[in-house]
């Protein structure tokens, strides 16, 4: 059992944000300098919101990357070998206890039900980023991905029935048993799985971090569809919408709107602005260069009255069916070593494991 330690709030003060950088041999190949610029514009910006950035990065691709970053920036470059870049997926969980210190927490990680190669991903926090935490790593054999797990400062852990059921994750594994093993790991005192929603081309079997996330003042924020009544989507996310209510009937809803964005192939892809991340005092916020963005950093304003939405182009990023949650994993303060927090604040630094 976890104890009294249990999954931190996003909200939560973070020292660091971990990402792994594009590489010709990550699915962004074709897109691999615009993606790269997209990760620069996310790096500025969460070392503008007080907190620094550990970099996996492929070896061959140090020296270009340090030329690229300012000197001054808080970033731990980490020469790794990784798969690809959805960082939210495979990072590790932290869970906090009563007196705030950050343990790491890991499940297996199988590429979203056996859809990709992720044996790189899934060995990423055993080699390299378990080692920069003050507590040990603790493991479970269950696959689940970051991005399936919401919680806010109750210890309600919100996940979707679609993705957890889906058999090449966990074959035939109850939503019963996948609440035992999150209670067991993250210390949640509640579970909720929601039944409805999902985005077209979405190939993680709808995370919850596309469509609901919570607020810390009992609030919702969650992608909906009213802007578009005639669209695919409009009875499956008004279900969800519904689903909440009953669900969670003392939170206030925020309802995004949704955008309509095709590839080159004309398939649909799954722009989603609940898919932002929680740094500090600012909500980074993905937007997509379309007239919905507007309205999205609105809502989102509204929603999190505290905090400064800085919105940033992660029209690339949906390219490869994710967003800005999805390459990002935080990490709460008391969670990494001091010596480690004293290099992200020297500037740009080269990891060399002790």
């Amino acid at each position: 059992m976890q104890g009294n330690r249990t999954m931190a709030p996003e909200w939560h003060d973070i020292d660091a944000v971990m990402l792994a950088w594009p590489h010709a041999h990550t699915d962004w190949a074709p897109w691999l300098e615009e993606a790269r610029a997209t990760y620069l514009n996310v790096i500025a910006a969460v070392n503008r919101s007080s907190a620094g950035v550990i970099l996996l990065c492929a070896p061959d691709d140090v020296d270009s990357l340090v030329s690229r970053l300012p000197e001054n920036a808080q970033v731990l470059i980490v020469p790794a070998s990784y798969n690809d870049t959805w960082m939210r997926d495979y990072g590790f969980i932290t869970c906090k206890d009563r007196d705030g210190n950050g343990s790491p927490v890991e499940f297996r990680f199988n590429g979203w039900g056996n859809k990709f190669n992720a044996s790189e991903d899934n060995l990423a926090n055993q080699r390299y980023l378990a080692a920069m935490c003050k507590s040990v790593l603790r493991s479970s054999p269950v696959v689940a991905e970051g991005g399936a797990l919401e919680i806010d400062e109750d210890g309600h852990l919100l996940s979707t029935a679609q993705c957890l059921l889906n058999p090449e994750r966990n074959g035939d594994m109850s939503l019963g048993a996948y609440e035992d093993a999150f209670k067991d790991m993250l210390g949640c005192s509640k579970v909720t799985v929601l039944q409805n929603g999902h985005l077209e081309g979405d190939d993680t079997d709808g995370h919850i971090d596309t469509i609901v996330r919570f607020t810390p003042n009992k609030g919702l924020v969650i992608q909906a569809c009213n802007n578009r009544p005639n669209d695919s989507h409009f009875e499956g996310l008004k279900a969800l919408c519904d689903e909440c209510a009953l669900e969670l009937p003392e939170h206030k809803q925020f309802h995004l709107p949704l955008p309509y964005i095709v590839n080159d192939e004309g398939d649909r892809l799954p722009a989603s602005y609940a898919n932002y991340l929680i740094c500090n005092k600012s909500i980074l916020l993905p937007v997509y260069g379309e007239e919905e963005d507007a309205e999205a950093i609105e809502t989102v304003q509204q929603a999190h009255p505290d905090h400064i939405v800085e919105p940033i182009d992660c029209s690339v990023l949906v390219r490869q069916y994710g967003s800005l949650h999805c390459i990002s994993m935080q990490v709460p303060t008391n969670t990494l070593k001091d010596s480690i927090i004293t290099t992200l604040k020297k500037g740009v630094s080269l990891h060399a494991p002790s």
